[in-house]
C-alpha cells in the first residue's frame, strides 16, 4: 500500500533538524547569566533555550503523524548531527593559514570534544525515542485527552533520559565539571529545558490543532511497533 502524501509533515522534519543543528552549533559555546527578582542570579548555557523547542517539534509529529513518521525525523536529526560534529571537526584540525588570526575562537565555537560529540548523540536519540514513545502510549491510553498533560510528561521523561545520559557521558572524570557538581548541573538543565515546554504549550496547542485540520489526520499508535531500528 502506498504511504499517504502530507502537505506539511516535510515542513515539520525540516524544521525539526534545522533547531537541532543550530542549537549544537551555535549554543553549547555561551554561558549565560542573568538575574532574577526572588530567584537571584541564574548561570545557564544559552542554547538551553532553544533545544525544548526540538521536543515540541518531536511533539507535535508524534501527536499528529504517529511514532512511526515521527522515528524517521529522529534517525533524519541524527544524521544531521552526526555530519555536523564530523564536518565541524575536520574543519577545525585542518591547519590554518599563516595570515588567518581566528583559529582559537573558531576552536572555541566549534570545536566540541569528541567525547561531547559522542554524548550528545546518545542522548538525543534515547531521548528523543522515549519522549515520542511515552507521548504516543499516553495518547492511546488517555484516548487523546489531556494533551498538555502528555506534551508535558513525555518530555520530563524524555528530557530526563536526555540529560542523565549526557552529562555523564559527557564530563564525567573530565574535569571541565567537578564530578560533585554534575547532579547539580544536570538537574538545572532539566528543570530549564522542562520549563520552556512548559511556556511552549499553548503554541504546542495551536500548531497540533491546524496540522490536524490541515492533513486530516489524528494518528492513534494501537498497533505500532516501538522498536527504534526500524525504518518502515
Amino acid at each position: 500500500m502506498p504511504q499517504r502524501a502530507y502537505r506539511y509533515y516535510d515542513v515539520v522534519m525540516v524544521a525539526f533538524v534545522v533547531v537541532l543543528v543550530c542549537y549544537n552549533l551555535i549554543g553549547p559555546a555561551k554561558v549565560a547569566q542573568l538575574d532574577f527578582p526572588l530567584v537571584g542570579t541564574l548561570t545557564f548555557g544559552a542554547g538551553v533555550l532553544f533545544f525544548p523547542i526540538s521536543y515540541v517539534f518531536g511533539d507535535v509529529l508524534t501527536e499528529v503523524y504517529g511514532y512511526a513518521r515521527s522515528r524517521r525525523v529522529i534517525w533524519t536529526g541524527f544524521a544531521a548531527l552526526a555530519f555536523a560534529s564530523a564536518m565541524a571537526w575536520i574543519i577545525v584540525a585542518l591547519p590554518p593559514a599563516p595570515f588567518w588570526e581566528n583559529q582559537r575562537a573558531y576552536e572555541i565555537a566549534f570545536g566540541s570534544a569528541w567525547r561531547i560529540s559522542l554524548a550528545g548523540l546518545i542522548a538525543f536519540a534515547c531521548g528523543e525515542f522515549v519522549n515520542a514513545m511515552v507521548l504516543a502510549k499516553m495518547k492511546v491510553w488517555t484516548e487523546g485527552r489531556w494533551l498538555w498533560m502528555r506534551t508535558i510528561g513525555s518530555t520530563i521523561t524524555g528530557e530526563g533520559v536526555d540529560s542523565l545520559l549526557f552529562y555523564p557521558l559527557a564530563f564525567y572524570g573530565s574535569g571541565i565539571i567537578p564530578d560533585d557538581k554534575l547532579p547539580l548541573v544536570m538537574l538545572a538543565q532539566f528543570l530549564a529545558k522542562t520549563g520552556v515546554e512548559v511556556v511552549l504549550t499553548p503554541v504546542t496547542y495551536r500548531v497540533v490543532a491546524f496540522l490536524k485540520r490541515a492533513e486530516n489526520e489524528d494518528y492513534y499508535d494501537r498497533h505500532t511497533d516501538f522498536n527504534p531500528f526500524r525504518l518502515q
